[in-house]
């Protein structure tokens, strides 16, 4: 019998051997290192949460692992347990401490979970050293806020506002392990003299990060780009002299819910965290005719992840803006005094915002205990308590947004030619109209009106004491 090999030289046979792929049965391992290198979204399924209770009563540190759950579920995950430990402050290790993480990676493996969400923003150390001890994939709350907005938004720019807040986040908790820590050699075709002459180079994840730094300049770029065309929308509003008002608070609290009652904006209305990222600017107007805009911002949550509040600090300018703030609270919720606490926590980030009057809207009035909403009432002495839902208290509502809103500066009584009804016009929709009184030289009208229109009615209308 004849070698199958006899027409090869030995260079063709070991180059044929080189370029070949053979598969050798029974040499597959399930992959279990799970500090991948590379960034992952979020595929949350069966999870379990943990926190750390370290002030406060235990009544505040199960709410704020309820909203957990709530953040969750809301990232499309199923919470099968949820636990808290007592601690003057988190283990810089692992968290919870190394006995308790061993505990939860026995209540891990009993519940199949896949997921185990810290109610709190990890250390990349402490990340991995949980990850390590329960051998799951492990996530702080930073990360799943941000896996929320990455899922919501919808606009050009809050994509790139998310993506670049995502990259913030990235930058210093990558890791890598196996070929990842190798280096890019060099050789000719990078510039080096070949065997003997190649250099240290960049290890992957150096390489990872600048990549990451790149893109985190671009979208800087795109997202002031971006946040010019909004400040031109705002000056031209500003211009126009109208007032503008702005609703904030707490996310899932109603806001998009109250927009959508005072203007019919048909927004999206969903109970569900964060549901409506990009802000929605409406007309509206007073009971006594007035027009002024409504602004639905982006919700906030208690330790809102930093990266967010900078990332998404164009589309907060439209509160630091705002002649006047709708502060939208959740009256049915069980701690409504954290929310508006957390808001105002985020208002501070703010400049200028702290200075402008504000509303405190108690909504969900329908569905809310009675004893709560005279409380937050008697605490919150400039509030109106409403049903966005029903339509409850929202005549109360728009006439105290009325009473804050600036009137305007300059009475005058003119008569006015019929052919310049415009003028007569905008004095309905920029000013307050006092009487109205139509003769055969035109019309009189007595009226509260700002500056520009002053100027415009001094210039073509006629003082009524002279005719």
């Amino acid at each position: 019998m004849g070698n199958e090999y006899e027409d090869h030289t030995v260079g063709d046979f070991e180059l044929e051997q080189r370029q070949a792929l053979r598969r050798v049965a029974g040499l597959s391992t399930e992959l279990q290192d799970i500090t991948e290198v590379e960034y992952r979204k979020l595929r949350l399924e069966r999870v379990v949460l943990v926190g750390v209770w370290t002030s406060g009563t235990l009544e505040e540190a199960e709410n704020s692992l309820r909203e957990l759950k709530l953040l969750a579920e809301t990232a499309g995950s199923v919470v099968l347990d949820g636990l808290i430990q007592r601690r003057d402050r988190p283990d810089p290790a692992t968290y919870i401490g190394s006995g308790k993480a061993q505990e939860l990676a026995d209540i891990v493996a009993a519940t199949g979970a896949d997921t185990v969400i810290c109610d709190g923003e990890l250390t990349p150390g402490q990340l991995r050293r949980l990850e390590e001890i329960v051998k799951v994939k492990v996530v702080d709350r930073t990360a799943l806020i941000l896996d929320i907005f990455a899922q919501h938004a919808k606009s050009r720019e809050g994509k790139a506002q998310v993506e670049l807040a995502q990259l913030e986040y990235l930058l210093p908790r990558l890791r890598g392990w196996g070929g990842n820590l190798s280096r890019q050699v060099g050789g000719r075709a990078a510039g080096g003299v070949g065997i003997g002459g190649r250099g240290p180079g960049e290890t992957k994840i150096e390489l990872d990060r600048r990549r990451i730094r790149e893109r985190m300049a671009k979208l800087r770029k795109q997202i002031k780009e971006m946040s010019v065309v909004r400040q031109t929308k705002r000056r031209r509003r500003q211009n126009r002299d109208v007032p503008a008002v702005a609703i904030a608070g707490y996310t899932n609290a109603g806001k998009s819910s109250l927009l959508n009652r005072l203007t019919g904006a048909g927004v999206l209305v969903e109970d569900a965290l964060f549901a409506t990222l990009d802000p929605t600017v409406r007309r509206a107007r007073t009971p006594d005719g007035r027009v002024f805009t409504l602004a639905d911002t982006v919700g906030f949550v208690r330790h809102l992840p930093h990266q967010l509040v900078e990332a998404f600090r164009s589309t907060l300018e439209e509160v630091a803006d705002a002649d006047l703030i709708l502060h939208v609270v959740d009256g049915s919720h069980p701690d409504p005094e954290s929310q508006i606490a957390a808001v105002r926590k985020v208002f501070a980030e703010i400049e200028g915002t702290l200075d402008i009057p504000e509303i405190i809207v108690i909504n969900k009035a329908d569905i809310a205990d009675p004893v709560v909403l005279a409380r937050l009432s008697a605490k919150e002495r400039h509030s109106v308590v409403v049903s966005a839902r029903t339509g409850e208290g929202i005549d109360r509502l728009l006439e105290a947004i009325a009473r804050e809103l600036p009137e305007p500066d300059r009475e005058v009584r003119v008569l006015v030619p019929y052919e310049r009804g415009d003028l007569i016009s905008r004095a309905h929709t920029e000013g307050t109209v006092l009487s109205l009184d139509h003769t055969p030289e035109g019309t009189i009208l007595h009226a509260r009106v700002r500056p520009d229109l002053y100027a415009e009615l001094d210039r073509v209308a006629k003082p009524v004491e002279t005719v």
